[in-house]
């Protein structure tokens, strides 16, 4: 019996709803909408009310920086668990992850570039960029 391969929508969904359970579970945090889309190669991840009330504490009361210092340790804590669970979920490698949060809205967004588009039974539904050439970073 062959497995029938995910719809786009399926897999941004299914990464949605295992975004919130890693948030529930591991964050104690229950976040607000969860939003996945595909473009192309990349992934972007946006995640309502995921700034926890401690770092909101210290937000609101004029320890931001103190606040943002927390948030990075979070987002480099869970980078590689996200990291993984997306790279399971569309079975191939994820190059590269950044994310960052706003205290003003309180929303996380997630950038995610993969090797290949995602094997799903309606891919041409994905919105394609055209990309351009991406410099070289490592030369003088």
């Amino acid at each position: 019996m062959t497995m029938l391969k995910p719809t786009i929508g399926q897999l941004e969904r299914d990464i949605s709803n295992q975004i919130r359970s890693f948030y529930i579970s591991q964050l104690g945090q229950n976040p607000g909408k969860i939003i996945c889309h595909f473009f192309d190669t990349q992934l972007v991840i946006s995640i309502d009310s995921s700034v926890s009330r401690i770092e909101a504490t210290l937000a609101e009361n004029n320890h931001l920086r103190l606040a943002e210092v927390v948030r990075d340790c979070i987002n480099a804590i869970i980078r590689p668990h996200l990291q993984n669970l997306i790279e399971e979920s569309i079975n191939c490698s994820v190059i590269d992850l950044v994310s960052n949060t706003s205290f003003i809205t309180g929303t996380t967004g997630i950038l995610v570039m993969m090797e290949v588009i995602p094997d799903v039974r309606n891919s041409e539904t994905i919105p394609k960029f055209k990309h351009k050439s991406v410099p070289n970073l490592e030369s003088d």
